[in-house]
């Protein structure tokens, strides 16, 4: 989709496009193989067709220069020719997608040769739609395969009514097919039949293939949390002890400047500023210490069932009213009754964390106008979903894997343990964090965790 379009998009759907095109990037290189195996099994068939027809001519003992055979092996040495190009293309083409296009609309045209020469109505390779369909869906998914589908229905229903009409007479072959004449009413049911074939064919591959692309991209976004969890724990427990160390002196240390700066203030005003630079900077320090601490040793507070979207609307209503830019909009689309087992103040810290982020990703796009969307969703495997999305500046693909990282920030004021925490905490209570971006369009942040039944003593959203 052009740029000029997904900007007047919602923050969600246009990261969700963002989403498609990282997806697609992610398989790019199955995607080559699959073409790769699409071209062989190509020649392959052209290879089984001309053998075939010379089995077929010396078994029957029919002559090689009948019309019919002479077009199969024509066809035959065609296809041969076709693949071969295909394979040299190939090497040289970036529009992957539009070439395979390209490769199954003149793979429907020779199934209808095909049949066309082998009997048309009478053929027995009607079957051949069918797997011209499997192959769109496989690669150009629901979209591209019912255009195939359509594409071949068209061919064979204009094909059966030119010979139904006596327009379009097909090769005399009844001897070797048995060809014979049926009724109006046994074509058209066969002609139904074969066309819904063909779409529903195209309705449950593509819905296998999204499943399988959905199940490995889930796959690709778990080893990822694995690989950050484990590369996480290892930094953890180093910081932990460091921290310690850190925040012991420095406690004694904030307890002398207090002492110093009431003595300073009367007998000494510059010393007085100076030590109020030296006290800022201790909170400084002590803060940053104490978010060090809670990343290196995040504990699970006092956990509890939280209604979700009751948080969230607290948290947004708080955060609106602190941010004070009115050209900063928040949007929420939460679903009712959803219930997580969470302490609620590490889950407002860790909402507030991600729309501060939003916030300032906005803020660095130069947007006149900006929306941060949050949404929430009862996921698969008994987990809540929650998303924050932005229209940002977004981020490159190479900071996305650093961003979880300790003290790794894009911000010049920033300390880089804002969504480090974020993390740490998530983790805590066995959840996920995944962020998908698109440099320029914004970001989207995905927090997954599980969900428990409502209290007893709760009221449901429909008695409230």
């Amino acid at each position: 989709m052009p740029k000029e379009k997904t900007s007047s998009l919602p923050p969600g759907e246009r990261i969700a496009i963002s989403v498609v095109d990282a997806t697609m990037d992610l398989f790019a290189q199955e995607f080559s193989r699959r073409l790769k195996w699409l071209i062989a099994l190509r020649a392959m068939f052209g290879l089984f067709l001309l053998g075939s027809t010379v089995a077929f001519t010396r078994i029957k003992k029919f002559s090689a220069a009948a019309d019919p055979l002479i077009l199969l092996y024509f066809l035959s040495a065609f296809i041969l020719l076709l693949s071969l190009a295909y394979a040299i293309l190939m090497l040289f083409i970036k529009r992957k997608k539009l070439f395979t296009f390209v490769q199954l609309i003149m793979d429907t045209f020779i199934v209808t040769t095909i049949i066309f020469i082998t009997g048309s109505f009478s053929s027995v390779f009607s079957f051949l739609y069918l797997i011209v369909v499997i192959s769109a869906c496989f690669f150009l998914l629901r979209k591209g395969g019912m255009i195939i589908a359509a594409l071949c229905s068209i061919q064979y229903g204009l094909m059966i009514d030119l010979e139904y009409y006596g327009i379009l007479r097909p090769f005399e072959m009844a001897h070797i097919f048995g060809v014979a004449s049926y009724s109006g009413p046994h074509i058209l049911y066969k002609m139904i039949v074969t066309i819904l074939a063909c779409f529903v064919v195209a309705f449950l591959t593509s819905l296998l293939v999204e499943q399988e692309q959905r199940a490995k991209k889930e796959l690709w976004a778990m080893r990822k949390h694995v690989d950050r969890v484990e590369r996480m724990a290892a930094i953890g427990e180093m910081a932990a002890g460091l921290a310690h160390e850190i925040k012991n002196p420095l406690a004694a240390l904030t307890g002398a400047i207090e002492m110093l700066n009431s003595e300073l203030t009367f007998f000494d005003p510059d010393g007085a500023r100076l030590m109020g630079i030296v006290k800022r900077e201790t909170k400084r320090l002590n803060t940053l210490v104490t978010n060090f601490l809670l990343f290196a040793r995040p504990q699970r507070g006092k956990a509890q069932s939280v209604l979700l979207d009751r948080v969230i609307r607290d948290t947004l209503d708080l955060f609106e009213k602190g941010i004070n830019e009115d050209w900063i909009v928040c949007r929420s689309v939460l679903a009712p009754n959803i219930w997580v087992d969470v302490d609620p103040e590490y889950l407002r810290q860790i909402l507030w964390n991600l729309l501060l982020n939003a916030a300032d990703a906005i803020r660095d796009s130069g947007r006149k106008e900006g929306v941060i969307t949050v949404t929430t969703a009862s996921a698969r495997d008994h987990l809540a979903a929650i998303e924050v999305a932005d229209n940002g500046c977004g981020m490159p693909e190479s900071d996305m894997d650093a961003i979880f990282n300790p003290f790794f920030t894009t911000k010049p004021k920033g300390t880089g343990l804002g969504l480090s925490v974020v993390h740490r905490l998530v983790e805590a209570y066995g959840g996920r964090i995944d962020v998908e971006s698109l440099q320029g369009q914004g970001s989207r942040f995905s927090l997954f965790l599980e969900k428990v039944p409502a209290p007893l003593d709760q009221p449901t959203a429909l008695e409230t």
